[in-house]
């Protein structure tokens, strides 16, 4: 899938242990890097987590 900036998501998994970000959060892609699988995105509740989509993040479009 590709992302734009300014896309919605929401999340529906992430790998990363130490985020407060759980199922079903939303938020808005701020950059999408193919080549790395790597998603930034500014979540609605201030995190700015980026998504590792090759190591087990996944997102939805919100």
């Amino acid at each position: 899938m590709i992302y734009r900036p300014g896309d919605r998501v929401a999340l529906v998994h992430t790998t990363d242990p130490h985020t407060d970000l759980a199922e079903g959060d939303e938020g808005t892609v701020r950059r999408y890097d193919a080549n790395l699988s790597q998603l930034s995105v500014d979540w609605d509740s201030g995190s700015t987590l980026s998504m590792l989509l090759d190591d087990g993040d996944e997102v939805r479009p919100a």
